[in-house]
């Protein structure tokens, strides 16, 4: 089967590899209809992955049909359309038990990381029954691509902030996961959310989606004053950071107000300084992640019910032979791309 590896930094090849077969009896194979682009591709290739493996098959944001099962899978048969989670778990070790299923001791960011992932035209996913969620009639490939990695990230990130129905939320990083944050504050019944980037298209995609209600780019306003003269002075009652860049980092606790939540859900590149001494007195909490992508089946019925969607999100496609062409136009937002999906 064709499949795209993480050859060196900054290279990737088209190879042929062997179709996957199930390993242990919790596997699943996958015939991918449907794949995704991802940041986190592009902190492997540039790499910025330690744990990453050369030669990998790269990918982890995907959809298919299930066309085998070991013999332990409970939940799946041939045929089921799934999507993905990014992350697979064992559900039964001490970190799965409290939700934290990122750190699996059996599991974990596996996919297109340590083994082989999706940017291929069969996959075997671990951890089946917890990995894969079935989709409904009404649920499309298109429909459900991002729930198990960048809209989890987005809900994971809302999470974080303990969302309360009054609350201000200012989301720094409108890409695809700040986006998805957004969606997800306001699910969660936030009063104002404040989209935060240098990028004026997808400030407008922002506001023209519904996705906040206050757009500031913060090359053209004070990002702080403008979020202090929307919250009565104080700051935002939570603040998510879906960028992950020094200064953003650095915004994230400078709009917040006392005794705010700052929920990180960034990937860095290089470490981030917290100076402690110019922050004192302000109370904050920090969470960060890693994705406890554990809402997969929820996120499924929302969209489901037509209560979120991300279809927009998807600006351009490919088919699976011209996937570089695609990594190309992602990695250079070209056309102002948000995400491309790959068609197989």
């Amino acid at each position: 089967m064709k499949a795209l590896i993480y050859a060196d930094k900054n290279k990737t090849e088209f190879t042929n590899k062997p179709e996957p077969d199930i390993i242990c009896d919790s596997d699943a194979i996958v015939q991918v209809t449907m794949s995704a682009i991802c940041t986190s591709d592009l902190h492997i290739i540039n790499n910025s992955v330690p744990r990453a493996k050369k030669g990998v098959t790269l990918g982890h944001e995907f959809t298919g049909v299930v066309v085998k099962t070991g013999d332990k899978v409970k939940n799946l048969k041939t045929g089921d359309r799934i999507s993905a989670n990014c992350i697979t778990f064992c559900n039964k070790c001490y970190y799965c038990k409290r939700g934290f299923i990122n750190n699996c001791e059996n599991g974990g960011w596996e996919l297109g990381c340590t083994i082989d992932g999706a940017q291929a035209e069969f996959v075997r996913v671990p951890y089946a029954d917890n990995t894969l969620t079935k989709l409904p009639d009404n649920v499309s490939y298109k429909n459900a691509l991002f729930v198990g990695d960048i809209l989890s990230s987005g809900y994971f990130g809302a999470l974080m902030c303990e969302i309360n129905k009054d609350d201000t939320i200012a989301v720094i990083g409108s890409g695809p996961v700040g986006m998805c944050a957004m969606m997800c504050a306001k699910y969660m019944g936030a009063k104002k959310v404040i989209a935060i980037d240098i990028d004026n298209a997808r400030l407008k995609t922002a506001i023209e989606q519904n996705l906040c209600d206050y757009a500031i780019n913060p090359h053209e306003q004070d990002a702080q004053e403008v979020v202090k003269s929307l919250t009565h002075g104080r700051g935002a009652d939570g603040v998510i950071e879906a960028a992950g860049c020094d200064e953003t980092f650095k915004l994230a606790w400078q709009i917040a107000r006392a005794n705010a939540i700052v929920g990180i859900v960034a990937m860095y590149e290089k470490a981030q300084i917290l100076p402690l001494c110019d922050m004192y007195g302000k109370n904050l909490t920090f969470k960060t992640g890693g994705v406890d992508a554990i809402h997969c089946e929820k996120l499924v019925e929302l969209i489901s019910k037509g209560e979120i969607s991300t279809d927009f999100l998807i600006t351009h496609s490919v088919p699976f032979e011209r996937i570089k062409e695609g990594y190309e136009i992602f990695k250079n937002k070209k056309d102002n791309c948000l995400k491309v999906a790959v068609t197989y």
